[in-house]
């Protein structure tokens, strides 16, 4: 019996779930972190730009290619070891050193990707990331030092994480070279894949929080355009509800007004969804850290739930008001466009209504004329028959005037008849 066949991308979907593994990092080290984002949307986003812009890296460096088509590769470059990632949206680099080198967060660690190199990428820097890895110190004072030094203070998120395997902090701000720093301290004993996960998810939190707020900006001038039609849209239901106007006019404004909310629709619903799904993967990532408060400070969720969540809330009820006002002019355009149905039947009643007046005007002009034509072919039936009879009655002594008197009413009695006949054939 032969073996049975496998789906076609059964390996492929399987594989798929072990294609980005979490780093395995050693303590102390550090990471450099940049998600690089294409001015287009997704569907028209080139891959092969992004991949030759890899190349060009390692080249560089003169390490292996990936596979074509790939969407994610790994490798050693110098003493960094690269981990490149393509997603919907953007491409994500990641260079992990072991070890520190010179003073906390130096801009310098950052050159495994050169300037130039960045400057040709496809795209625009979305985020960039130094993380500080070092072991916990065993006095908890120390570590608050070193907060308070690196991070501003305002805006400090702390907390433990794991269960208390590390502690991580970040302010959320881009310091002067344009990196945003987050430090990890980790417990003794903790694992390189452990501390790897924690790397990987503060990275993501950054990256997607970026990704979602770029629907913020969308939201804003959405908003503004929203402003300029909602007084329009009321001035035309008011105009309908004071009968103000034509409808035809009015109903043609409506139509306008509706296929403008629509293209914002069809323009502002994939960044929405986009959004929503992005914001989704900042609370998963941060639920997974499973924090819990450092030092009475901030934790990652608290900070989100203060700066972040607001403009997420903003992005939501932007759509929801696009959707709401989509809906509100398909409603005002059916009760105009019922509104000048009726009118229109009203038009077309009157109309028949006068057409069934000047039917039974001509109705009333046929029958006169059938009299009229009655006597007429009645005129010339008469003589007809006289000049057929008379030769025949001249014998008998009868003048040719009594016998047009004789024949008269039954000429007239006989067209009479065939019109009727033939009226009556026709109906």
């Amino acid at each position: 019996m032969p073996p049975i066949e496998d789906h076609p991308q059964r390996y492929a979907l399987v594989n798929e779930l072990h294609a980005r593994p979490f780093p395995s990092l050693e303590v102390p080290c550090q990471a450099v972190y940049v998600a690089i984002k294409e001015p287009v949307d997704a569907a028209n986003r080139d891959r092969e730009h992004d991949l030759a812009h890899l190349i060009e890296l390692l080249d560089r460096n003169g390490a292996g290619h990936p596979q074509p088509g790939a969407t994610h590769f790994s490798c050693p470059i110098g003493r960094h070891l690269l981990k490149w990632e393509s997603h919907t949206e953007f491409v994500t680099y990641s260079g992990f050193a072991r070890g520190l080198q010179g003073r906390p967060f130096d801009p310098a660690s950052a050159e495994v990707f050169p300037e130039d190199w960045l400057a040709r990428s496809p795209g625009k820097r979305l985020c960039s990331v130094l993380v500080l890895v070092e072991e916990m110190p065993e006095d908890a004072a120390e570590m608050s030092s070193r907060l308070s030094e690196w991070f501003v203070a305002e805006s400090l998120a702390a907390a433990w994480v794991l269960d208390g395997a590390a502690m991580v902090a970040g302010d959320f701000r881009i310091d002067p070279a344009g990196h945003m720093r987050f430090a990890v301290f980790v417990r003794p004993g903790t694992g390189a894949r452990r501390v790897g996960r924690i790397v990987q998810v503060l990275c993501e939190i950054e990256t997607y929080r970026a990704m979602s707020m770029l629907g913020l900006g969308r939201a804003r001038d959405l908003g503004s355009r929203l402003n300029a039609l909602d007084p329009q849209l009321s001035a035309l239901v008011g105009a309908m509800t004071e009968g103000v106007g034509r409808a035809e006019d009015t109903l043609h404004e409506l139509l306008r007004i509706s296929a403008e909310l629509e293209t914002l629709a069809v323009r502002f619903s994939f960044r929405a969804g986009a959004t929503a799904a992005y914001e989704a993967i900042v609370n998963q990532r941060i639920s997974v850290l499973r924090e819990a408060r450092f030092e009475g400070r901030q934790t990652f969720a608290e900070f989100m739930m203060r700066r972040y969540d607001p403009a997420m809330r903003t992005v939501k009820s932007a759509e929801v008001r696009l959707v709401a006002m989509v809906e509100r002019a398909a409603r005002a355009a059916e009760l105009l466009r019922t509104r000048v149905d009726v009118g229109r039947s009203a038009e077309n009643q009157l109309l028949l209504e006068s057409m069934d007046k000047r039917a039974d005007l001509q109705l009333r002009l046929q029958a006169t004329v059938e009299g009229l034509s009655v006597v007429a072919i009645s005129y010339y039936a008469v003589n007809l028959a006289g000049y057929l009879i008379y030769p025949l009655t001249e014998p008998m002594g009868w003048s040719k005037g009594i016998v047009t008197a004789a024949l008269t009413p039954l000429v007239v009695l006989g067209v009479w008849a065939m019109v009727r006949r033939i009226r009556k054939k026709m109906h």
